[in-house]
């Protein structure tokens, strides 16, 4: 399966290059306001996938970097803490070792994504927030190198074509 994304500066070019792909038998969505959403059309929030990935990795990074700091003050038999006595050092360390699993989950679960972003979906998600539109072409390669034949004429501000690797 391709996609092409194409987008457009206001309602009227988005419409119009609607009907011209629909003459040509070419289905297409139309996203912005008044049509589809980009939670509607699956267009996926880049940020919410971090949260999720953040989360899943930190319940089992958080544990076993716990049980990794609580075991490595118990084997090395260090006293960094004196205040804490002998258990409590242990403990200390396996809070230590939470945390750590705590920072390795944000950083290897996508949580730099959620400071700067990332993927092509953030982009799009912008524009239509700024009020443009989107036309949305899915189907074989053929049909949409026809499509960016067509919407080319339509001088889109930006045109992007995908193929869906998932299959």
């Amino acid at each position: 399966m391709y996609y092409l994304v194409a987008v457009l500066a206001d309602r009227i070019q988005a419409e119009a290059a609607y009907l011209a792909l629909e003459k040509e038998a070419i289905k297409s969505t139309i996203l912005g306001r008044g049509y589809k959403t980009a939670d509607e059309f699956g267009l996926i929030d880049p940020q919410e996938q971090a949260k999720k990935q953040v989360r899943l990795m930190a319940i089992w990074l958080v544990p076993f970097g716990f049980f990794a700091g609580f075991t490595f003050s118990y084997i090395t038999g260090l006293d960094t803490f004196a205040w804490a006595g002998e258990i409590g050092n242990h403990i200390v360390g396996g809070l230590l070792g939470a945390a750590s699993g705590a920072m390795g989950s944000v950083f290897v679960g996508g949580g730099v994504g959620l400071i700067s972003g990332g993927g092509d979906a953030l982009p799009y998600r912008n524009r239509l927030d700024a009020g443009k539109y989107l036309v949305v072409v899915q189907g074989s390669e053929i049909l949409t190198k026809q499509a960016t034949r067509i919407l080319r004429q339509f001088e889109p501000e930006n045109m992007q074509g995908y193929a869906d690797t998932t299959s």
